[in-house]
Parts: C-alpha cells; sequence; structure tokens
C-alpha cells in the first residue's frame, strides 16, 4: 500500500482530509497523490442544488458564480497542498524514488469530475477523502460510486484530523465477502497497529461461532495480534452498536466491508455502509 490518492477539494475541509492521509502514509512511507479535477460550470451546475430554477439573467449569474467558484478551488487546492506539504516536511517529487519517507506529488485536471476520480483511484492503493457536506461540483454520492466501482479501499476522513491511524483499529466482522476483502485490504496498517478488536453485531438468534476466531488465526499468521468482542444488538440497529463499540475502544480507525447491491446505495448489515458513509467521528476504511 504505497500509492494513496488525495482528491483535492480547496476547501476547509481538505486539511482534516490531508492529516487523515498522511497518518495513513507515514507507517507505511507512502506517496500521497494529491489530484484536483477543475470542474466546468456546467457539470458543476448538474450537482448544484435549485439552480435548474434559474433563466434568462438569473441563470447567467448562477453560471458565472460557479466559474468563479472553480476558479477559487483550484488555487485553494494548490495552495493548500504547498502549504501542508512544506509544513509537514513532505518532499514533493514527480518519479518513484527510494526514500523510505513520505512523499507527495501534485496534478490537476479538467473534466468530469468523478470520472477523472474514478479512474484514478483505479490505478492507487488506496483512497482518503472526506465525507460529502456541502455542494463542491463533484456528484453527493461520489464516495458511494468510488467504494463500488474503483476495487480498492476508501478511508473516509473524519471531521477532525486524527492523532494516528494505527493506534487501535476496530474490524467490523460479518461472515461475508465483503468484510473478508476489508481485511485484506487493511492488512498493511493492521500490521502496524498497537491494538487490534474484532468486533461481530450478533442478533438474539445468533450463536457465537468459530467465524471470529477463524479471522484470528488468519491475522495471527500475519503478525497481527487481534482480540474478539461480539456483542448481541438486543433490538438496536447494528450500525449504533458498532458506533458505540468504536467509542467504547477509543478506535483510531474502523474497517468494514462496503454493502451495496445497486447504484441506488441499497445497502445491508443494518444500514452500516451508509451510517458511516454519513456520519462518524472516527476514520473508516471501507472495502466492497
Amino acid at each position: 500500500m504505497k500509492s494513496i490518492l488525495v482528491p483535492v477539494g480547496g476547501s476547509d475541509r481538505d486539511e482534516a482530509v490531508f492529516q487523515t492521509a498522511l497518518a495513513a502514509a507515514r507507517p507505511l512511507s507512502a506517496h500521497l497523490d494529491f489530484f484536483h479535477v477543475r470542474i466546468s460550470a456546467g457539470a458543476a451546475a448538474v450537482h448544484t442544488p435549485h439552480i435548474e430554477f434559474a433563466r434568462g439573467a438569473g441563470l447567467r449569474h448562477a453560471m458565472a458564480e460557479l466559474r468563479a467558484d472553480a476558479e477559487t478551488r483550484s488555487a485553494a487546492a494548490r495552495h493548500h497542498v504547498d502549504e501542508f506539504c512544506q509544513r509537514s516536511y513532505v518532499a514533493i517529487v514527480d518519479e518513484p524514488d527510494a526514500r523510505s519517507a513520505v512523499s507527495a506529488s501534485w496534478r490537476e485536471e479538467q473534466g468530469d469530475g468523478a470520472e477523472r476520480i474514478m479512474r484514478r483511484a483505479r490505478h492507487s492503493d488506496l483512497i482518503v477523502m472526506g465525507r460529502h457536506t456541502r455542494p463542491d461540483g463533484l456528484p453527493p454520492d461520489l464516495a458511494e460510486t468510488l467504494l463500488l466501482g474503483c476495487g480498492h479501499p476508501i478511508i473516509l476522513a473524519p471531521p477532525r484530523p486524527p492523532r494516528k491511524l494505527t493506534g487501535t483499529v476496530m474490524i467490523c466482522w460479518k461472515e461475508t465477502a465483503e468484510s473478508a476483502r476489508a481485511v485484506c485490504a487493511a492488512m498493511p496498517l493492521l500490521a502496524k497497529a498497537d491494538r487490534v478488536l474484532l468486533v461481530s453485531a450478533l442478533d438474539a438468534s445468533d450463536e457465537p461461532g468459530e467465524s471470529a476466531i477463524e479471522v484470528v488465526r488468519q491475522l495471527a499468521w500475519n503478525g497481527v495480534r487481534a482480540e474478539v468482542q461480539q456483542h448481541t444488538a438486543d433490538g438496536r440497529p447494528t450500525e449504533a452498536l458498532l458506533s458505540s463499540a468504536a467509542q467504547a475502544c477509543g478506535a483510531d480507525l474502523v474497517v468494514m466491508g462496503g454493502y451495496g447491491y445497486s447504484r441506488t446505495r441499497e445497502t445491508i448489515f443494518g444500514g452500516c455502509t451508509e451510517a458511516f458513509l454519513r456520519n462518524g467521528e472516527t476514520a473508516v476504511l471501507l472495502m466492497h
């Protein structure tokens, strides 16, 4: 896990995303690929609320504002990256080298934001991005789109910069392919963690089985010591139970499978994917 894509929006959310990406990169001596897409006014308008009702002079004014916003975001994105790398002592390089420290690169493109980011995500080992909170010219469901289509793990940054990601890592385990993929995808970070907890949410009718124990054995073969916690839901939503468990153990990173049947964001596992996509104070690694 050496190439980390960091989409840059050019907003005040960049700092938390950058700090999360750096926390992932440091234990791995990885490369941060900072990437900004300058979105045209027409493309941004598709994802801007209420602009479809504008007419005449109002529409021209709205489009002019979108063009100005794109210019502002582009300038801010580059400034944020330069300032962050200088402050964090991260060298900006154009090509891979033999250094064992974190490095970074910057690239800006124009075009369809979702398409450009998706293509670059497919050529990266990991994507670190923020949750969507307000219009920025990109689709509001970009994280879900990447999760379903890029083939690589995504870390959603918390609103406040994390101290580190490899202190306590909590794995949300369910006997599914998505959970298994998430564990394998997170293995480089799990191997660097101080503490790993494997947490399962059981229905009242479920009986604790060998599944979690077998995963702990798999982790042990990879040099990762893990503890098992199994909780009975007792009528509580699974996402609430897991969120409470993450708070109780002081998780720096939550690892879970990203569940989805379709682009309509239909989810299973008690709606956990949707809940963690939209909310959460903890960094979350998702793998579909």
